[in-house]
């Protein structure tokens, strides 16, 4: 199970580097921090705000970090961000366009970076190589979240392991934009969950044995519906839905970069909804999927977005 990073882990990865680089830190102290968050009531394809920070690098170790995914993208650009931009998972899923002294890169959002202060974001080794030197350790940045991304694929739902009848909780993949809600339906209503800030979806008195339908919202107000995902705790259940426009081809795997790791601590129970073990930063590449079989989910679409 992906993990949470440990606070002290990444600043002994960074602090002989900042030393060595002497008054470069100082250069990038005025940070000027924008919320990556989205508002609900924003157009679907509104320009996103742009951040201008610094950037240094971390690998996740094949781990899907914070957000809970099962693994980092393929391709290994994947991004942490501080506590005030990760928003406890709010920005999970989405994408960063980041722009350094090389050029531009864009970034899955996948992990949590506690010591992070606003405009201070955390890359995979191999995100921070396209636009910068790894041997300065620490580069300036602007970054920005984009609208409406190119999507690795259809929509995925992920069961936690322990949930049951009686509590609920899932994860959902590939949805681009980050998402504002997640609804189960019930009878004739649809049932709210809560996300927690390990990027599951809960309904703490659960919502029986499924199979289900869910609707997915994200922060532009663009809708997917899918039915049929199974009470199959820890398998990735892929669907033929996507949130908008068309899935992208799969990105090409990247080769695994060399680079300091950190502890992963003891992952949580699976029957509560405390966050899931804490391992350094993640860079998701979309949940783990796993391999379609006959009686797959019955899927429908529910309201598709053009792709801006």
């Amino acid at each position: 199970m992906p993990g949470r990073r440990a606070v002290g882990q990444h600043l002994a990865v960074f602090t002989d580097r900042r030393w060595l680089l002497g008054g470069a830190a100082a250069l990038l102290a005025a940070v000027v921090g924008v919320a990556l968050v989205v508002r609900s009531g924003d157009p679907a394809c509104a320009a996103a705000a742009q951040a201008s920070g610094k950037a240094t690098f971390y690998d996740s170790q094949g781990g899907g970090g914070n957000c809970s995914f099962v693994s980092a993208p393929a391709n290994r650009l994947y991004v942490a961000l501080g506590p005030s931009e990760y928003a406890k998972a709010a920005n999970c899923g989405g994408y960063l366009d980041v722009t350094g002294p090389k050029g531009k890169v864009r970034v899955l959002i996948m992990d949590q970076c506690p010591e992070c202060a606003p405009g201070h974001i955390d890359l995979s080794k191999e995100a921070f190589a396209k636009i910068g030197n790894p041997v300065d350790g620490i580069i300036p940045v602007t970054y920005k979240q984009v609208v409406n991304p190119a999507l690795p694929g259809p929509l995925t739902f992920r069961i936690k392991e322990g949930a049951s009848q009686y509590w609920f909780a899932v994860l959902v993949g590939n949805h681009g934009n980050p998402l504002k809600s997640v609804e189960v339906k019930q009878g004739s209503a649809w049932r709210k969950t809560a996300r927690a800030d390990f990027n599951y979806w809960i309904f703490e008195s659960g919502l029986g044995p499924g199979p289900y339908t869910i609707r997915v919202t994200d922060v532009h107000g663009q809708s997917a519906t899918a039915s049929g995902i199974k009470m199959a705790p820890t398998q990735t259940q892929k669907t033929a839905v996507t949130m908008y426009g068309k899935a992208a081809p799969p990105p090409a795997a990247a080769q695994p970069a060399t680079s300091p790791t950190r502890r992963a601590a003891p992952s949580p129970s699976g029957t509560s909804a405390a966050p899931p073990p804490a391992t350094s930063a993640p860079a998701p590449s979309p949940p783990e999927s796993s391999p379609s079989a006959p009686g797959a989910p019955d899927l429908e679409a529910a309201a598709v977005a053009s792709h801006c």
